[in-house]
């Protein structure tokens, strides 16, 4: 692509300005290659803006089930922290079926303090913020 031929269209994420900017490799017009700013461009954009609100809505789904006591706030931390279950259990040292037992308000409860540190380090909150979770 031409280093004229590059989208500046406005990104907006979130329903907020945006001021982060990408890197894009071009050519000038001697054509070597360079690197320029690029804010993208409205189809990338619109994707990116309803990626997001689904992933919003999926935080706020487990926020919901967390204050019903169906889920333990782990459960509402690594749908904030957009991890998996695989992802979250590797940053722990624990095994899958460990992390998805400390997903449910029975199994967050056995948890020790020690384990509990190494969630609210993974989540970067506090053990406080973790077991008197107010959503």
């Amino acid at each position: 692509m031409k280093k004229e031929e590059v989208p500046h269209d406005k990104k907006i994420i979130h329903g907020e300005d945006n001021s982060l900017v990408k890197v894009l490799y071009v050519t000038n017009q001697e054509g070597a290659y360079e690197t320029t700013r690029y804010e993208g461009w409205e189809a990338e954009n619109l994707a990116m803006s309803q990626a997001w609100e689904d992933i919003d809505e999926k935080i706020a789904r487990t926020l919901e089930l967390v204050k019903k006591g169906e889920l333990s706030p782990i459960a509402y931390y690594m749908e904030k922290n957009l991890m998996d279950l695989p992802t979250l259990s590797s940053y722990v040292g624990s095994w899958k079926f460990f992390v998805k037992k400390h997903l449910t308000p029975q199994g967050f409860k056995k948890l020790s303090p020690k384990k509990l540190e190494k969630y609210a380090a993974v989540f970067n909150i506090s053990v406080e913020e973790l077991v008197h979770f107010n959503g």
